[in-house]
Order: structure tokens, then C-alpha cells, then sequence
């Protein structure tokens, strides 16, 4: 029995012997063969570090009012009854749109109309008579007050209903119509939105520390997410008196030509302030950066010398970036102008690795 069961545990131990052994000896030849290979070389694509002028831009979110924008409302109670516009139309200012009863207040203009012409007539006739000392001057004051009176009252009238017919204060495009033929309106009821926006003005705040860089005329670009391939270009047109306690920022506004209408009151957009100064930066594709938590790297190409010959090595640096516009980001701090960076097949590369470089196909 024992030597039956030292007979199964040195079978074991030669068997374990042999796999460990073979694994040891498979890893040493992998290992001489990859010494001999030497290390590989990783083929990149490449960029230089160039310097550039770039104007500089402040960024904010910007809310589109209209040059004129006004809901027009009731201003005196009565039935509607005549409507003289379509939703959406646009008019011209003075055009006709809302018609309210106003009979009553005709009627009383008749009325009125009459009275004044007694009281004209009875202003010449007491003239005539004061001029031949047959009525005082206290009868004539009197029948000239009366004639006033009269000739205010009618002027009323008309006042009255001038505001019973709506009309277009300014040319503009109409809203949704929310009134309907026989409604009756209190006054201040809704009728409909009128907007005038063939130019727009755009809200935005900037931080107090911008001021010294916002003037007036200064450009501003404007992008939306309804065009987002297309820029719209204005101007600065006012800056606000006061800088907000609350938060800081100035309100600025610029406004925006609008001509095709694409652009509607109400919509926000990423307005940028392009100042006419411009500053000198340090640019790479942004393609080159490589982002970690412990900071933002780039890897530069440089020539060094390995037992007397020159090879093309990777270099992992540490940078800071700066504002990025289009494909390249502005670097702060970390590189050179003209040094060469990796703008492809980093994911391949560690610190100090053979490269070689293929720029024939850029990402």
C-alpha cells in the first residue's frame, strides 16, 4: 500500500516536473527571440507645433429678442366684429386687423358733432353781440367754454374709436391669432404676437473680468443648433449701465442682421465676441492630446543616438491646454514651436519607444 502510494506521488511530481520545466523553457527561448527582434518600432503620423494669431473670443449662451416685439391686446371692451389678418402674415404698420363693435360709440360721435355746431354757432353770434356791447364779456367766455367742451368731447369720440380698430403699430410678421369673429374682448385680452425681426438682438452676459475687452461695434458670432453649419455675424449695439451684483456679469447686446428671417425671437445660440486684438499662441491638431486624470500629454518625436545610431524616439509630455477653435487646441505651457508631435498611434507608443513616422494619411 505505501509503495503503491509513493508509486502515484513521484508520477505527479515528474509530471509537474516536466509542464513547469517546458513552460520555463518555452519562456526563455520567447525571451532570447524577442532580445534578438529588439525592441519594435511603431509607425506614427505626425505634426509640427506651430505659432498663431488668433483673435481673441469670448464665449456666452445668447437669447434672441426682437428689434420690436409687442402682444397686441384689447384696450377697450366690445364684440369682435371684423378680423383683417391671416396667422403668420406679415403686415405693414398701420394695416388693419381687429375690428370692435363700435356703434355705439358712432352714434354718440354723431351726437357730439351736433353739439359742437350749436355751440360754434352759438360762439359767433355772441361775438357779434359783444362787439356791439349787447352781451358781457363773462356771456362770451361762457359760450366759448361750451364750444371747448363740445369740440373736446368729439375729439374723444374719435380717440375712442381709433382704439376699437386695431392696427399694426410697426411692420412686423403676425403670431397664431387667438381671438375669433364675435368673441367679446375685456380689455388687455390677447389677440395676437406682432414681431419685427429682420434684425435681432442677442442677450448675453460676460464675467466682470471681460469688460475691458467688450466695445461697442466689436464683431460677434452667433451658431445655432437649428443651422449648426452656419455662422451669423453682428455686431456689438449696447452695454448694459451696471454689472449684476448677484453674479458678476455684464449684459451685453448685439444685433444680428436678419433678412431671410431664419433666426426667430425666442431662440438661444453660442455667441462669441471676436476682439480686433490678437495674441500669439502655440497650436497643435487636437488629435495629438492625450487626456488623463493626472494631466493632458502629448507625445514629441526626437532624435537620439543608441549605439552609434540615430534613431526617431517618442517622448511623453506633460502640457497645458488653451481654447480650441476647428481641428487645433492652443498649448499654454509644455512644447515648443517647430518640435514634432504624434498625431497617430499613441495608443501604441510608451515612454521612449522607436518610431517611425508616416505622414502620408493624417487623422
Amino acid at each position: 500500500m505505501k509503495k503503491r502510494m509513493f508509486t502515484v506521488v513521484f508520477s505527479l511530481l515528474v509530471l509537474f516536473g516536466l509542464v513547469f520545466g517546458w513552460k520555463a523553457f518555452v519562456s526563455y527561448k520567447t525571451r532570447a527571440f524577442m532580445a534578438s527582434r529588439g525592441i519594435p518600432v511603431i509607425t506614427v503620423s505626425t505634426a509640427q507645433v506651430e505659432p498663431a494669431h488668433w483673435h481673441r473670443q469670448i464665449h456666452s449662451v445668447a437669447t434672441l429678442l426682437a428689434t420690436q416685439g409687442v402682444t397686441l391686446a384689447a384696450q377697450l371692451p366690445g364684440a369682435v366684429t371684423a378680423i383683417d389678418f391671416h396667422s403668420g402674415e406679415a403686415v405693414r404698420a398701420g394695416s388693419p386687423l381687429v375690428q370692435v363693435d363700435d356703434r355705439p360709440q358712432l352714434a354718440q360721435l354723431a351726437y357730439d358733432i351736433a353739439q359742437m355746431r350749436l355751440a360754434w354757432s352759438n360762439l359767433r353770434r355772441t361775438r357779434i353781440l359783444y362787439k356791439g356791447r349787447a352781451a358781457s364779456r363773462a356771456q362770451l367766455d361762457t359760450v366759448a367754454a361750451t364750444y371747448d367742451s363740445a369740440k373736446a368731447r368729439v375729439a374723444g369720440d374719435r380717440a375712442t374709436i381709433n382704439q376699437l380698430a386695431l392696427r399694426a403699430p410697426f411692420t412686423g410678421v403676425l403670431g397664431i391669432r387667438q381671438v375669433n369673429l364675435g368673441q367679446y374682448l375685456a380689455p388687455g385680452t390677447p389677440i395676437v404676437d406682432l414681431q419685427s425681426y429682420e434684425n435681432l438682438y442677442a442677450n448675453f452676459d460676460v464675467p466682470q473680468q471681460d469688460l475691458a475687452h467688450i466695445h461697442l461695434h466689436e464683431r460677434v458670432e452667433l451658431t445655432v443648433d437649428s443651422y449648426p453649419n452656419r455662422v451669423f455675424s453682428g455686431q456689438i449695439h449696447a452695454v448694459d449701465a451696471t454689472v449684476n451684483p448677484q453674479t458678476r456679469n455684464l449684459l451685453v447686446q448685439a444685433e444680428i442682421p436678419n433678412q431671410d428671417g431664419a433666426l426667430r425671437p425666442g431662440m438661444f445660440g453660442d455667441a462669441r465676441v471676436i476682439s480686433k486684438t490678437t495674441t500669439t499662441v502655440l497650436t497643435v491638431p487636437a488629435v495629438a492630446l492625450t487626456y488623463n486624470t493626472y494631466g493632458d500629454t502629448v507625445y514629441v518625436v526626437r532624435h537620439v543616438t543608441k549605439n552609434g545610431k540615430s534613431l526617431l524616439v517618442a517622448k511623453q509630455v506633460l502640457v497645458r491646454t488653451g481654447e480650441q477653435r476647428g481641428s487645433r487646441i492652443a498649448i499654454r505651457s509644455g512644447l515648443k514651436a517647430g518640435w514634432t508631435v504624434v498625431t497617430a498611434g499613441q495608443v501604441k507608443l510608451h515612454n521612449g519607444m522607436p518610431v517611425a513616422v508616416n505622414d502620408s494619411v493624417q487623422p
